[in-house]
């Protein structure tokens, strides 16, 4: 198993000075007041003690309020409701329970690090789906077809979409529900950035089409939404025989996830809806500069329609992606993440994280643009 991607360029930027980042998918807002106070408070009053496996049940039925209230999708609290620590663990521990030794999984790429890696230490068998530009970096039906076997298990699908920005819209999704009704293969929808989609178009979740829930596990939480990256939470919802498994697995590896952070993440869910819609204007209006500015740079870069990065493409420079990334941080002390991370299909491309001050972006372009210039590739 290779180191991921992402950190390699991380940790050679750590090493460096004056080093302008746009590599990491991180919210620079500062974790909502109410949320924190929550957490305060509930230090104050001494509730540091485990919860449940599953989590406290307040926080279970926050999260189905918000399922039903966001995405039309009921759960369960008391069985088909699990809190995690992170997305992540939610992706990790419903491989490991679905997953048989050779049992494929498809993954659509560019795509999430951890996706592929996860599968091969569950004993799955990663099968590559690489998404296209021209088709906007969505999972199409026909590429799905071609890639179903008798030994398909699962299918991830990881929109809104790190690195692409590429979102799937209800008429995508329903071309993929058809594909899969006759067939006994899961999903695995990783919906962490469901609330991070831009120009009046709101996530559905492909849980929500007929016939899906069934066999669908959604797994979605805090930190890219409401700024709580370092408070570790999330949560997997689905049909209660499939999670009450994937608990199991939470119970022996977990135990159960930091209580100080489901105390917060109630309020998260009940009183900050608006702390999310200013964040949600504010990356919108990032969004349109950093793709504003690479295009004024020469490079190709499509609208991201979701999630927080923009993926410009630098095949016109006649470097590869790592390439690129290489020499742009040696020459002008500037991060970004090379397509080629996120798997083959991100050749050409590299990511650029919109989650910085408008300053910080603008100063990070403009050395962009001197390492173009030095380098005749300016257009």
């Amino acid at each position: 198993m290779k180191p991921s991607g992402i950190r390699k360029f991380f940790d050679i930027a750590e090493q460096m000075q004056d080093v302008i980042s746009l590599g990491v998918g991180e919210p620079d807002f500062a974790t909502p007041w109410k949320i924190r106070a929550a957490g305060i408070d509930a230090l104050e009053q001494g509730k540091t003690k485990y919860s449940a496996n599953r989590g406290t049940l307040r926080l279970r039925e926050s999260v189905a309020e918000y399922m039903n209230k966001k995405f039309h999708l009921t759960y369960d609290p008391a069985e088909e409701i699990l809190i995690t620590v992170g997305g992540s663990e939610g992706i990790d521990a419903a491989l490991r329970a679905m997953i048989a030794p050779g049992d494929e999984v498809i993954i659509p790429q560019p795509s999430y690090v951890c996706y592929e890696p996860m599968t091969a230490l569950a004993g799955g068998v990663p099968v590559i789906i690489e998404t296209k530009a021209e088709d906007e970096f969505k999972l199409t039906a026909r590429d799905l077809k071609a890639a179903l076997t008798p030994k398909t298990k699962a299918l991830i699908l990881p929109y809104p979409c790190n690195p692409t920005g590429a979102i799937m819209e209800k008429k995508d999704l329903e071309e993929i529900a058809e594909v899969l009704r006759g067939t006994d293969v899961f999903v695995i929808s990783d919906e962490i950035y469901a609330e991070l989609t831009f120009g009046g178009l709101k996530h559905v979740s492909i849980a929500s089409l007929p016939g899906m829930r069934e066999r669908t596990v959604v797994v979605n939480g805090f930190s890219k939404a409401f700024s709580m990256t370092g408070w570790r939470l999330g949560f997997a919802v689905g049909p209660k025989e499939i999670i009450a498994q994937i608990t199991k697995i939470h119970q022996y590896a977990i135990m159960c996830a930091p209580t100080l952070s489901q105390n917060a993440a109630v309020t998260a869910l009940t009183e900050c809806e608006d702390d999310v819609q200013e964040m949600l204007e504010e990356y919108d209006m990032r969004r349109r500069f950093i793709v504003s500015g690479f295009t004024e740079l020469g490079l190709t870069c499509r609208n991201p329609r979701g999630a927080f990065y923009a993926f410009p493409c630098i095949s016109s420079t006649g470097m590869t992606s790592e390439e690129f990334c290489e020499a742009l941080l040696a020459e002008q002390h500037v991060a970004l993440v090379p397509g080629t991370a996120f798997g083959k299909g991100g050749e050409g491309f590299v990511r650029a994280s919109y989650c910085y001050s408008v300053a910080h972006i603008k100063e990070a372009l403009r050395r962009i643009g001197e390492f173009l210039k030095n380098r005749n590739l300016k257009k």
